[in-house]
């Protein structure tokens, strides 16, 4: 799989999408649970109507998601962070470097989500939550993907933690997927677009550290032109319990989605069961 992966990495990202359009739609025709998701969360989000007209795109945009990422891993950063032809936001970095405080990137399964860090990494160091697969294969391609001279990765226990403490404090930067599933006894049922979804806390008590935080997605450009990168503060701070910051992450992450929401990727089961207690109905 590596070395096929490696073959398609030379493609022209045009192609490489093209073909990702056509990996999506063998997606969901050849898979019954994977139709049931997406058809269920799109519908839960956006309504019947908006769904039903966003699916096609949706599915060929998931499909893109998974190839484009071989340029990404398995080219060379400055190849890679070439592709980012646009950016709207830098500023936010800027202010919060004159600041000297740590900066808290939150990402959702957004865009080109992948392709956040390795660019930020280009700019200034940043360490980033990792969970490793269960594929050994993919595994080790994600690591050689990620192994750049300014990105490093912290594992999702609690030294990976205490590592994106201390960056943090050091005025560093720390990236992570906000709306990622944790482990059960890692999260609280929160609201996720109008249901109950698991959701991490992990994001929400860093922010504690009083560290800037800054919403990033990276949008697709048509025809493989490349992505414009996208950084934004909080439609409104985030403070409160730790419940409420977690939920106000929620409703940030929503609001980033609602700016594109083809780019979602709606087939993640976002809402799946975790081995404890669900929300009581009063």
């Amino acid at each position: 799989m590596i070395t096929l992966f490696r073959l398609l990495s030379r493609l022209p990202l045009s192609w490489l999408q093209a073909l990702g359009a056509l990996l999506g739609w063998l997606t969901w025709l050849a898979s019954p649970t994977y139709r049931r998701h997406m058809r269920e969360n799109m519908v839960l989000a956006l309504g019947e109507a908006e769904a039903r007209r966003l699916r096609p795109a949706a599915i060929a945009e998931a499909g893109k998601a998974a190839l484009e990422l071989t340029r990404i891993w398995l080219r060379p950063l400055a190849e890679a962070a070439a592709r980012v032809v646009q950016v709207s936001g830098w500023e936010l970095v800027e202010q919060a470097t004159r600041e000297g405080r740590g900066i808290l990137y939150l990402t959702p399964h957004l865009g080109c989500f992948e392709i956040t860090a390795q660019y930020l990494s280009t700019r200034a160091p940043i360490t980033v939550l990792y969970r490793p697969p269960r594929q050994p294969w993919l595994q080790a391609m994600i690591e050689a993907g990620r192994a750049r001279d300014q990105l490093f990765l912290a594992a999702a226990d609690l030294s990976g933690v205490r590592s994106l403490i201390k960056a943090l404090r050091r005025g560093e930067a720390v990236g992570m997927l906000p709306d990622q599933a944790p482990k059960a006894g890692e999260g609280r049922w929160l609201d996720f677009f109008g249901r109950p979804a698991y959701t991490m806390t992990l994001a929400a008590r860093l922010t504690e550290t009083r560290a800037t935080v800054i919403m990033v997605w990276a949008e697709r450009l048509p025809r493989g032109r490349g992505y414009h990168f996208r950084l934004q503060k909080p439609t409104r701070p985030i403070e409160g319990s730790i419940e409420q910051r977690a939920q106000q992450i929620n409703t940030e992450i929503e609001h980033l989605i609602r700016q594109c929401p083809a780019q979602y990727l709606w087939g993640y089961n976002r809402y799946k069961g975790r081995k404890t207690p669900a929300p009581q109905s009063s």
